[in-house]
């Protein structure tokens, strides 16, 4: 019989809001402390008070209004928040969120354990514009200076089905242009996937790639905001990591925002410093105490052929059918197959899972995945900042975030405008591998008849 000061695991299950399985592996991992009577494991009243007060645990948070009631000389509110990567960059730029805005529950809980205070909302479907100043504590007449977000881009990615705005995640994010255009913020910054470039759309009834982008713009441009936007690779920031994303920047006062400014190159060019490397990213990062998944072990007999800096082709030919099987006969360079990164060079792109076949991440010189902390180190995360849930969770948080230096140098950019500062800007640099992705060439390449006929009143503020 269970004393009265010990709880079963369905006890802790209910006090925890989380399943007994859940409760059986954190028991399992050690996180907290638990005896076996017979067959069933009891936890004492003393010990789960001990790991609830630890920083290993999160509940799982409410919506909850902003802790304070202070207005800083800068409000701004964040939407589709994640694991606060774009946060992190604005507030290293002096951008501080009142709010973040965030459905899937372990981001919730990296939120809630990071930036206990701000105000917290889930489904921005379910909150007028009303709602979220009162969640921020905003007062009605206070103006806000700056909105920004990067609504989901799984149905804009150039990988699966590209829906856009027929896919559920797509008409979130046209609920997030219309809560903009009712809040009216002095600006506007919103991050995407490369895919948002070509993603079709219905535009007079025809179905247009590009169309989804053209809509987006169009719907701010009508409403007095003017644009500007680009393919930027985060390297070109200060990232250690190969990673492009689209940024639209808007501005209510009708002036067009300028383009980001770069602080690293490729080459050295425009006397930049070099683009930071793996091996920069991970100096002074203890070995002991990662946490990684691993690869199966039909595979690791192929890296361990591999140097840090190879792929599949670096096999020994005779063993490159063998490793590759049906995929050897694909088209494409396939350079993501048995991929070891390189410590003198960026990081390919983050994803959210480091082992899948097509898109592995293996540890420059160790027979493994990068590790999450890692991860966190590549997207330009503090040491001690808390991603909760299981690993696969962590992974995924951090490989969808933003990365903390192209976060800043989008908020550096917003304040700069904001203070009537003018920004740097370097002619002739490539932003990106690609061609035609600022808002100019990209339209005339996707839409010449727009810029021959003149006739949108929304192309001004475009500075077509």
């Amino acid at each position: 019989m269970v004393e009265m000061n010990m709880l079963s695991v369905k006890d802790v299950a209910d006090k925890l809001k989380m399943t007994e399985q859940n409760v059986r592996n954190i028991i399992r991992k050690g996180d907290i402390v638990a005896c076996r009577i017979g067959k069933q494991w009891v936890i004492s009243e003393n010990d789960l008070e001990s790991f609830v007060n630890s920083k290993r645990y999160v509940p799982d948070p409410d919506d909850h209004p902003r802790r304070n009631d202070s207005i800083p000389d800068f409000v701004a509110l964040s939407f589709f928040s994640g694991a606060m990567g774009l946060d992190l960059g604005m507030e290293k730029a002096g951008i501080h969120a009142l709010l973040a805005c965030e459905f899937d529950k372990n981001c919730r809980r990296t939120i809630s354990a990071n930036r206990p205070d701000i105000a917290l909302i889930g489904d921005i479907r379910k909150y007028t514009a009303d709602q979220v100043m009162e969640m921020a504590k905003i007062p009605k007449d206070h103006e806000i200076d700056l909105i920004f977000g990067g609504p989901p881009c799984q149905a804009f990615s150039t990988a699966g089905n590209r829906k856009g705005f027929e896919d559920d995640r797509g008409n979130v994010f046209l609920t997030y242009i219309n809560l903009i255009l009712e809040l009216r913020p002095r600006y506007v910054a919103i991050e995407n996937v490369r895919g948002l470039l070509s993603a079709p759309y219905v535009i007079e009834g025809e179905t247009r790639k590009g169309g989804a982008l053209l809509h987006i713009i169009k719907c701010l441009s009508e409403n007095g905001y003017a644009l500007s936007f680009n393919l930027y690779n985060a390297a070109n920031f200060g990232a250690s990591q190969i990673r492009e994303r689209v940024v639209i920047l808007g501005s209510r006062d009708g002036k067009r925002p300028p383009y980001l400014t770069p602080t690293n190159s490729s080459d050295g060019s425009f006397g930049l410093p070099l683009w930071k490397t793996l091996g920069e990213a991970l100096d002074g990062l203890p070995r002991e105490g990662q946490h990684f998944v691993q690869f199966p072990e039909e595979r690791l007999k192929y890296y361990r052929m591999l140097n840090q800096g190879q792929y599949w082709k670096n096999l020994p030919i005779e063993v490159q059918k063998e490793a590759m099987g049906k995929s050897y006969e694909l088209p494409g360079g396939k350079t993501g197959f048995y991929r070891r990164l390189s410590f003198d060079k960026p990081s390919p792109t983050l994803v959210t899972t480091p082992t899948m076949p097509a898109t592995d991440l293996c540890h420059p010189i160790e027979d493994r995945p990068l590790s999450v902390e890692e991860y966190r180190r590549i997207q330009g995360f503090p040491d001690d900042w808390i991603i909760c849930g299981n690993i696969m969770d962590q992974y995924k948080q951090i490989g969808n975030a933003v990365p903390v230096p192209l976060g800043e140098a989008i908020g550096k950019t917003i304040l700069n405008e904001f203070n009537g500062m003018p920004a740097k800007q370097f002619t002739g640099f490539r932003y990106s591998r690609y061609h035609d992705t600022d808002e100019c060439t990209w339209l005339r390449r996707m839409f010449p008849e727009i810029v021959k006929n003149s006739l949108s009143q929304w192309q001004t503020t475009l500075d077509i």
